[in-house]
C-alpha cells in the first residue's frame, strides 16, 4: 500500500512543489509560466519535482501565458463592497457569453500580502489573462512587483503606464453630483469620501474638490470613512455641520448611515440638509428619503474589460489604452434647495 493511499492522496500543490525542488513558490510559477530568466538546471529539477509529485502535465499546459484556457483570473479588491463585487459578476456573465470561464481570489481589507499568493494560484490554474477590480494604491504597489508575463487588465479610475485600464468615470460622477447640488443653489458642500487608498475614492473626492473650485466656491476638507454604513451613522449623529447645507457621500451605504445619523439628532433630510450618495444600490430608491445617486453601469463596464481582455489576449492591442464608461445621475427625494 503506498504512502498516497495510507494518508489519502491530495492533489500537490505549488508549494509541495516548491518544497520538493528546493524553490520558492515564485520560482515554480516562472517556471510554469515560461518565464525566460530562470536557471536551465533550476527548470529542471523544479520539472522533476513536478513528475515526481504527479503534478499534472495537464496542469501545466494550461498555465503557460501561450496556451489557451479559455479561462481568466481575477483579483478582486474588497469583494464585500458593493461595487466591486457587481463588477465581478459583470465579469463572469460577459466571459460566459464568450466562452470564457473566470477563476477569482478575494483579498480582504488587512491582507494585502495575499496578493502574492492569489497571483500565483490563478497563474497556476492555467489562466490566459489576469484582472485586477477595485485596487487600493497599496494592492498594485505589490503587483507591480510580479512578473507573470500575462496580459493584465486593471479595472482602475485613472491611466496607468503598466497596465491596460478600464472604469466608469468617477471623476464624472463626483462632478454631476455636486452639480446638481451647487444648480440647487448649494454653496456650502461637505464630502464624506471612501478610504483615500482606494483610487475609486480618490476620484470621487478629486472630482468633488474640482466642481467646487470650478464654481468658485469654498473646499472644505473632506472627511475619510470606511465605506460602511456605520461609519456614516457615527459622522451623521456627530460632526458639527456648521454652514454645511448638502453632503456628497462617496458611496450609497455610508450615505445610508448619514441619513440615520441626522435623523437620531432631528436634522430632516432633504428639508435641513441635502444628501448625495455614490453607486445606486438596488435599495437606494428605497431609502427614507429615496436617495439621489450616481450610477454605474456595472454590465457594460464587464462586457468592456472583457472587450480588453481578449483583445490582449489575442495580442492586438498596441500600448496601454484607459476606456472609461460615463456614469448617470438619479436623483430622487434627497436632494432640495436649500432653505432660505
Amino acid at each position: 500500500m503506498t504512502d498516497d493511499v495510507t494518508r489519502g492522496w491530495q492533489r500537490p500543490s505549488i508549494y509541495d512543489v516548491a518544497r520538493q525542488a528546493g524553490v520558492s513558490h515564485m520560482t515554480v510559477s516562472r517556471v510554469l509560466n515560461g518565464h525566460p530568466n530562470i536557471r536551465e538546471s533550476t527548470r529542471e529539477r523544479v520539472l522533476q519535482a513536478i513528475d515526481e509529485m504527479n503534478y499534472t502535465r495537464s496542469s501545466i499546459a494550461r498555465a503557460l501565458a501561450t496556451r489557451r484556457a479559455m479561462r481568466i483570473g481575477v483579483l478582486v479588491d474588497g469583494p464585500v463592497q458593493y461595487g466591486p463585487n457587481s463588477t465581478l459578476r459583470a465579469l463572469e456573465s460577459a466571459a460566459r457569453d464568450v466562452g470564457y470561464a473566470v477563476s477569482a481570489f478575494t483579498i480582504s481589507d488587512d491582507e494585502e500580502s495575499q496578493i502574492d499568493t492569489g497571483v500565483v494560484e490563478l497563474v497556476t490554474q492555467g489562466v490566459d489573462a489576469l484582472c485586477v477590480i477595485a485596487p487600493r494604491a497599496s494592492s498594485l504597489d505589490i503587483l507591480r512587483k510580479q512578473t507573470t508575463g500575462l496580459p493584465t487588465i486593471v479595472i482602475k479610475a485613472e491611466p496607468d503606464a503598466a497596465w491596460h485600464t478600464v472604469a466608469v468615470d468617477q471623476r464624472a460622477g463626483a462632478t454631476l453630483a455636486v452639480s446638481h447640488l451647487i444648480e440647487l443653489g448649494h454653496r456650502h458642500i461637505l464630502h464624506v469620501a471612501g478610504p483615500l487608498d482606494w483610487y475609486d475614492a480618490r476620484e470621487r473626492q478629486e472630482g468633488w474638490s474640482d466642481a467646487l473650485t470650478a464654481a468658485g466656491l469654498p473646499v472644505v476638507p473632506s472627511v475619510a470613512g470606511d465605506w460602511t454604513s456605520d461609519y456614516g451613522y457615527e459622522f451623521g449623529s456627530s460632526f458639527e455641520l456648521d454652514d454645511v447645507t448638502a453632503i456628497f457621500v462617496a458611496n450609497d451605504q455610508m450615505a445610508l448611515g448619514v441619513i440615520h445619523g441626522l435623523s437620531d439628532r432631528g436634522i430632516r433630510v432633504p428639508d435641513d440638509i441635502s444628501v448625495v450618495g455614490f453607486d445606486d444600490l438596488p435599495d437606494a430608491r428605497h431609502f427614507l428619503p429615496p436617495l439621489t445617486t450616481v450610477r454605474q453601469d456595472f454590465a457594460a463596464l464587464g462586457e468592456l474589460a472583457l472587450r480588453q481582455i481578449i483583445a490582449a489576449i489575442d495580442g492586438e492591442e498596441d500600448g496601454m489604452r484607459h476606456d472609461r464608461i460615463e456614469p448617470r445621475l438619479i436623483v430622487r427625494s434627497s436632494t432640495r434647495a436649500p432653505r432660505a
